[in-house]
């Protein structure tokens, strides 16, 4: 089983919470949210970045060179699109090449 610090889990639970709360009453279009900006204070604390091949795999938590958005079981929308909704950051849309330190697989 994964150890997760403390900090983690309480960021990753303050995200989930936020996202509980915040759920819209219908599903917005991608195309229809603002997208994530990098200064954006929840993209800071999840190390957010537009583009995956700027982070160094050594340094993720599951080290592997294949991980982006795209690839996470927590983005949704329509596969392909450029720009999706992402569970993590409720109400915008994150970069499908893009990264941040919450990256799980797909199931």
């Amino acid at each position: 089983m994964n150890k997760i610090a403390r900090r983690k889990f309480m960021q990753l639970s303050a995200a989930a919470a936020a996202g509980y709360f915040m759920q819209p009453s219908r599903e917005a279009l991608a195309s229809e949210l603002p997208h994530l900006t990098l200064d954006d204070l929840m993209a800071q604390a999840m190390k957010y970045t537009h583009d995956a091949s700027t982070v160094d795999p050594a340094t993720r938590n599951n080290p592997a060179t294949d991980q982006d958005c795209a690839n996470c079981d927590l983005i949704q929308g329509i596969e392909g699109d450029a720009w999706r909704p992402c569970q993590i950051f409720p109400g915008k849309a994150v970069a499908a090449g893009g990264w941040c330190s919450v990256w799980q697989p797909k199931a």
